[in-house]
């Protein structure tokens, strides 16, 4: 499975391409989608571009998104850099109007417990955020919660082309089990591809986009998402 993962928390100033807007964020989903993507990840914006929990944004973005891929997953992130507050990110999610399918929950960051909690409460599945170089594994497998998320992200955050394999390799094994859960394995940045191929040498879940890598496995500019999903599609074992 590749997730293409559209925005992040970027902006037009990273990248030409980078979707801030529902509009925007639905026809790249659309083109990921066509150009191979099962399942989709967006960051809703406010409009001066800053990521955001809120129940308008959230609603609008999720249901663009929606309209554009019939069928699809659509999730989005709760990280903490969008609502610093971990009681006022919890009261965002039992706020949202438009539920999506489901959610990524950092789980290093503070209050990721009761966040997770509050979305597993209102049906959404939880994608449990494990990255390098934090304690989120640790964490994650002493949680009662981890048995019931959806699937677990581990997110490598070393983007050191020539190291970043083998830090994806000691976060799969500090996961080991992981509850039992699926999978999906990224990096970011240099990372980005190497870790990627490990993934699909490995048979695992992995994601691609905008918000890890703006570069295509050549060095040459992505166009957009689609071309990073196009070219993951090539990179297959």
């Amino acid at each position: 499975m590749i997730q293409v993962c559209l925005n992040g928390p970027r902006s037009a100033a990273d990248h030409a391409a980078v979707p801030m807007s529902p509009g925007a964020a639905a026809e790249a989903a659309a083109r990921a989608v066509a150009a191979g993507a099962v399942d989709v990840h967006v960051h809703p914006k406010t409009p001066c571009g800053q990521d955001t929990l809120s129940a308008r944004a959230v609603a609008e973005t999720v249901t663009a998104v929606r309209a554009a891929v019939p069928g699809v997953l659509v999730g989005v992130t709760t990280g903490a850099w969008a609502e610093t507050d971990p009681e006022r990110r919890v009261a965002r999610v039992r706020a949202w109007t438009v539920l999506p399918d489901h959610a990524s929950v950092n789980w290093h960051e503070p209050g990721a417990e009761e966040v997770a909690a509050a979305l597993l409460e209102r049906g959404v599945g939880v994608e449990a955020g494990i990255w390098s170089g934090t304690d989120g594994a640790r964490r994650f497998l002493g949680s009662p919660l981890g048995p019931r998320v959806l699937r677990v992200l581990a997110e490598v955050t070393d983007t050191g082309p020539d190291t970043a394999r083998d830090t994806a390799r000691s976060l799969l094994g500090a996961l080991g089990a992981a509850h039992g859960r699926p999978l999906l394995l990224h990096g970011e940045d240099g990372g980005a591809w190497p870790v990627l191929r490990l993934a699909l040498e490995l048979g695992l879940d992995t994601r691609i986009g905008l918000e890890d890598v703006l570069l295509l496995p050549d060095g040459r500019p992505a166009t957009s998402n689609a071309d990073l999903v196009a070219a993951a599609r090539t990179k297959r074992p």
